[in-house]
């Protein structure tokens, strides 16, 4: 037992060693939320971040340092402007979740961002993960962050077969990466490991051939790069159908901000007929006489099908433009905007893509 012991020791020393030397050498990438210390700045990066490639995050974090270079900067802005800022990024709770988080820095904390894991803990939309990444790379504390990345070069290198999105997994991968972290460089470890996963030992095609850890590789050596990390559970994607309706003179037309819980709230967009099924045209016309006034609909246009996959849904979406002479309806939340108003609002990401091939520009 003693020897064993000893050699998973070993191991786990070898894992770090290697991990710290490839880090220093021409593996670490550069990006403006590397290797600084505003909290702030750290914090934005991480939230944009998550869910996110790097290279997509950079013209956001960029944009969003620059137009609030402060907490209370953010906190100030109107949620409607925040919102427009995030636009496109997707996993719009962020965004709100953001929003919430400074204002309670500014009004709770004096403006002070939080230096303690506990504290960093309490921000909205702040998890383990993020909290840990925080505290690392802003205040130097030894907390090992735990994401994909991590997962999949932990769950290769040592060959860990317990499912990732199990209880047991979650437990056993947190304790292992504790254990593997620098304590004294714990932000250039953590930062490595990360980097490493995304590209050294990527999902799909990992260098093995070239990796300075391969020697010691459970995947690498028993050729199941490909099956780990495991997880037990596979998402189940929820089919939606929507129809939306562009009311309006042929000039302008009538939007409305999404303010119920779900998908895309506080983004704009029109009124909606929602299905669970598709709809050929003539039902759908019944669909809209229900929703609207029958003196309210002139010539109708519908659009192609536009698919828009998020984690566990697929929707499916139509637009269906109405021409309506008075630009009068009945619903008080609506509002009219002319196209060139539309740089105002934030939408989501697949009513741009309809109006781009519109040639509206927003």
């Amino acid at each position: 037992m003693k020897n064993m012991e000893t050699s998973t020791k070993e191991l786990k020393n070898f894992f770090t060693q290697k991990l710290m030397e490839w880090n220093v050498s021409e593996n670490d990438r550069e990006l403006p939320w590397k290797h600084i210390e505003n909290p702030y700045f750290i914090w934005l990066s991480e939230i944009i971040l998550q869910q996110t490639r790097a290279e997509q995050a950079l013209p956001y974090y960029l944009k969003f340092t620059e137009n609030y270079p402060t907490v209370e900067d953010l906190a100030n802005a109107p949620e409607d402007e925040v919102m427009k800022m995030w636009e496109g990024l997707g996993y719009y709770s962020r965004a709100r979740n953001l929003h919430f988080a400074a204002k309670y820095i500014v009004l709770e904390k004096g403006g002070q961002f939080p230096n303690t894991h506990k504290e960093i803990l309490k921000l909205k939309g702040v998890g383990p993960y993020t909290a840990a990444a925080i505290a690392s790379f802003a205040f130097k504390l030894p907390y090992a962050v735990v994401d994909g990345n991590v997962y999949r070069v932990l769950s290769r290198f040592f060959g860990i077969e317990t499912p990732i999105d199990s209880t047991e997994g979650k437990k056993q991968f947190a304790k292992l990466a504790q254990e593997l972290i620098d304590t004294e460089k714990p932000d250039q470890y953590n930062q490595a490991i990360m980097d490493f996963g995304a590209r050294q030992c990527s999902p799909a095609k990992p260098l093995c051939m070239f990796c300075p850890m391969n020697v010691h590789c459970e995947a690498y050596l028993k050729g199941k790069t490909g099956e780990w990390p495991i997880k037990s559970k596979k998402i189940k994607k929820r089919e939606r159908f929507f129809h939306y309706l562009l009311v309006g003179d042929g000039i302008g037309f009538f939007i409305k901000k999404r303010t119920e819980k779900g998908i895309w709230r506080n983004l704009y967009d029109f009124p909606l007929i929602e299905t669970n099924k598709e709809l050929d045209d003539e039902a759908l016309k019944e669909l809209i006489e229900k929703k609207l006034k029958k003196d309210e609909i002139g010539k109708v246009l519908v659009s192609k099908n536009y698919v828009h996959l998020l984690t566990h849904q697929k929707i499916n979406v139509k637009f269906v433009e109405i021409k309506n002479k008075d630009q009068q309806l009945s619903n008080k939340a609506l509002q009219y905007v002319m196209p060139e108003d539309l740089k105002n609002y934030a939408f989501p990401k697949v009513i741009l893509r309809f109006f781009e091939e519109k040639g509206i520009i927003c």
